[in-house]
C-alpha cells in the first residue's frame, strides 16, 4: 500500500508531542483572567485539535459544542489570554512521545520528505521544533494559521502535492485526530493513525485510517515491507 511514499506529513500536538499539559494550563489560566469557570486536563485533551479559537470558544462554552452567541470580542479576548498564557509556560510540560525523534531522523535519513501540517498557530511552532532538535528534519512547516483553511480541510496537503510535484498515492498523512484522517481521505493520500493522541474522546480507528497504530515506530517497519 505504501511502496509509492514519498513525502510524509505529520501532525503535531498528539502526534509528535504530548502538549496537553500545556495547553490545559493556558487554557485554563485564561479563563480564570475572564472569570469562566476553571478548564480541566481531561476537558483540554478533548477540546484541542481543530486550532486555538475552537479550543477557547469550547472553554468558555464549557462543552466540545460551542454555543451559538458566543461574541466575536470575548473569543478575541480569551485568544489574547490564551496566546501569552502559553508563551510565558516556555513549554515546561510537553514532551515527544516515545521513539518520535529517532523514528523522524531515520525516516530522514532513508530520503523520504518530512512536513509538518498542524492547526497549532504557527508562532508557536519554530520554537517547539528547535526545542526538541526537530526543525532540520522538516522540509515544510504549516501551522493552523498558513493558510485561510485548516484540517480538516485538504488544502495543507494539495499544497505540498502540489509543491513537490507528486501525486496523492506518494504521500502518506500520520495523526492523532479524525482532522487528520479526514484531510488525508479528501486529499486522496494514505493514512496512519496513532491511538495515543487526542481525539475527542472518540476511537480513531472510527474514522477508517488505512493503519492504526498504538506505537509511532510503527511507522518504519510498515514503510520498510512497503519497500
Amino acid at each position: 500500500m505504501f511502496e509509492d511514499i514519498k513525502l510524509i506529513a505529520f501532525d503535531l500536538d498528539g502526534t509528535l508531542l504530548d502538549s496537553v499539559p500545556d495547553l490545559a494550563r493556558a487554557v485554563d489560566l485564561a479563563m480564570q483572567d475572564m472569570g469562566y469557570p476553571r478548564v480541566t486536563l481531561e476537558q483540554a485533551s478533548h477540546w484541542i485539535g481543530n486550532g486555538a479559537d475552537v479550543l477557547v470558544s469550547r472553554a468558555l462554552s464549557q462543552n466540545y459544542i460551542v454555543k451559538d452567541d458566543l461574541d466575536a470580542e470575548l473569543i478575541k479576548q480569551a485568544r489574547a489570554r490564551l496566546d501569552q498564557h502559553y508563551h510565558d509556560g516556555g513549554h515546561q510540560l510537553s514532551h515527544l512521545y516515545p521513539d518520535v525523534k529517532d523514528t523522524l531522523e531515520r525516516l530522514h535519513q532513508q530520503g523520504y520528505t518530512l512536513a509538518l501540517v498542524t492547526n497549532k498557530p504557527s508562532q508557536f511552532v519554530p520554537e517547539l521544533l528547535e526545542q526538541h532538535q526537530l526543525t532540520h528534519l522538516f522540509s515544510d512547516v504549516i501551522g493552523g494559521d498558513t493558510f485561510a483553511e485548516k484540517k480538516p480541510n485538504p488544502f495543507a496537503l494539495n499544497w505540498l502535492l502540489d509543491k513537490h510535484g507528486l501525486s496523492a498515492s506518494e504521500m502518506l498523512m500520520v495523526g492523532d485526530s479524525k482532522n487528520d484522517i479526514q484531510a488525508a481521505q479528501a486529499a486522496g493520500c494514505h493514512s496512519f493513525a496513532l491511538t495515543y493522541g487526542y481525539n475527542h474522546g472518540e476511537p480513531i480507528s472510527d474514522s477508517q485510517p488505512d493503519v492504526v497504530s498504538d506505537e509511532f515506530k510503527y511507522l518504519l517497519a510498515v514503510l520498510s515491507v512497503a519497500r
